[in-house]
């Protein structure tokens, strides 16, 4: 039976009800940004034709993250696959989107597509859980099979280093699941804000032709 009382709250707190215990994350960011910016699509700039940028073309997969289990696991894998990027966080209101990510997951992952979870507490304060327990309920509720990592930090100066060079390339995280779609040699395309459900067409359609 899914949990319920976490959604319930995340979903008050998304819309600006304000409640105990709602906000105070350990940035000060207590207000979710306004819905028609969770919308915006932004692309990164592009290169001249010709130009060459060696570490540009490398992409921004590199470096070795734990997963929520302790194992490590080296980004570089997943040069080759179309990478949907998510910072998540287990009593958002945007919470309910991860039954729409494992749903995309399940659907083209055998066509080269492959969803990264970085759960993170930056906004809020609504990602609390250990990693054991994020894991648990992400299974329980929503039967998560895409690779989740720990639990890290996504803004501000203690933003890992995966998330600072999206932040480079297509603009920081503003809220919990922004959404990092990245082509097959690793670079940026587009980013979506938390509003963006996994199964907008918008979303899909740049997949597909990616894929």
């Amino acid at each position: 039976m899914r949990h319920v009382a976490p959604l319930v709250v995340g979903a008050l707190c998304a819309a600006g009800v304000a409640l105990a215990g709602c906000g105070g994350g350990d940035e000060g960011r207590s207000a979710q940004p306004a819905a028609a910016r969770d919308e915006t699509v932004q692309r990164p700039r592009s290169t001249a034709p010709g130009a060459e940028h060696p570490r540009r073309d490398a992409g921004v997969l590199r470096g070795t993250y734990a997963r929520l289990n302790g194992e490590r696991d080296d980004l570089a894998r997943y040069r080759g696959d179309v990478v949907l990027v998510v910072n998540t966080a287990t009593e958002c209101g945007f919470t309910p989107q991860f039954e729409g990510l494992e749903a995309l997951y399940r659907k083209r992952r055998g066509d080269g597509l492959v969803v990264l979870g970085f759960p993170a507490n930056d906004f809020a304060g609504q990602e609390p859980r250990s990693n054991e327990d994020i894991a648990e309920f992400c299974k329980a509720n929503y039967g998560v099979s895409f690779p989740m990592f720990a639990k890290t930090a996504v803004v501000g100066q203690g933003a890992n280093p995966l998330f600072r060079r999206l932040a480079a390339a297509a603009g920081a995280p503003e809220w919990n699941f922004n959404k990092y779609l990245l082509d097959r040699r690793g670079r940026v395309v587009a980013r979506y804000g938390a509003g963006t459900e996994p199964d907008v067409a918008e979303l899909v359609r740049r997949i597909e032709r990616l894929l």
